[in-house]
């Protein structure tokens, strides 16, 4: 890297995408509640995989799953559960596959009943993004107390794949907790409100 820019640790130096994905995506407070129910399937989809696989995969994933809308996913029957498993550029299981039309359909439900999928996950956090100082990647914890209480109220609901560490990389990764480390040039930029999607 020859930009000069001080980051997190974990994209590493080798992966383009990982660190663009880093620099204009991690952290970014999402409150959109398709765009939100898109990014807990595809973390349900890294459930023993890295999210380098995710993300290198996650046009395929888009396309094989008609831009993630609940609406059409809601509706897949056995031919689509077909055409998935056959789909080489996304991962191929079925309890996953099962696992994204149960949460389009459980995401339907929820907006029938008037409940905002969007503000139903960030009451967890007050509503506004935690703001952690980490300045070093071993204090960055895998789990908290705000994903365990989330993770139980997702199962509760019927969302399959939502463990707490599933749970606490995804508000990670929507910006619910602001866990880009202090000597990170995005710490201070998703910090209150200086933090948006776009060039670094």
């Amino acid at each position: 890297m020859t930009d000069g820019l001080i980051r997190c640790t974990w994209p590493g130096v080798k992966d383009q995408i990982y660190i663009d994905y880093h620099d204009t995506e991690w952290g970014v407070p999402e409150y959109d509640p398709r765009a939100l129910w898109e990014k807990l399937v595809l973390d349900g989809f890294q459930a023993g995989l890295s999210w380098i696989t995710i993300l290198k995969k996650r046009e395929a994933f888009r396309l094989a799953f008609d831009g993630f809308d609940p609406e059409k996913v809601a509706r897949y029957g056995d031919v689509d559960r077909a055409r998935l498993m056959a789909d080489a550029g996304i991962v191929r299981s079925n309890a996953k596959i099962d696992m994204a039309i149960n949460g389009a359909q459980l995401w339907l439900d929820m907006r029938e009943r008037g409940e905002d999928f969007s503000a139903f996950l960030w009451d967890f956090v007050g509503g506004a993004p935690i703001q952690n100082r980490w300045t070093a990647t071993g204090q960055v914890p895998v789990k908290t107390p705000e994903a365990e209480a989330m993770a139980k109220a997702l199962k509760a609901k019927g969302f399959k794949f939502v463990g707490p560490v599933i749970v606490y990389a995804f508000m990670q990764a929507v910006g619910m907790v602001n866990d880009h480390l202090t000597t990170c040039f995005r710490h201070e930029q998703c910090g209150g409100m200086g933090c948006s999607k776009g060039e670094p």
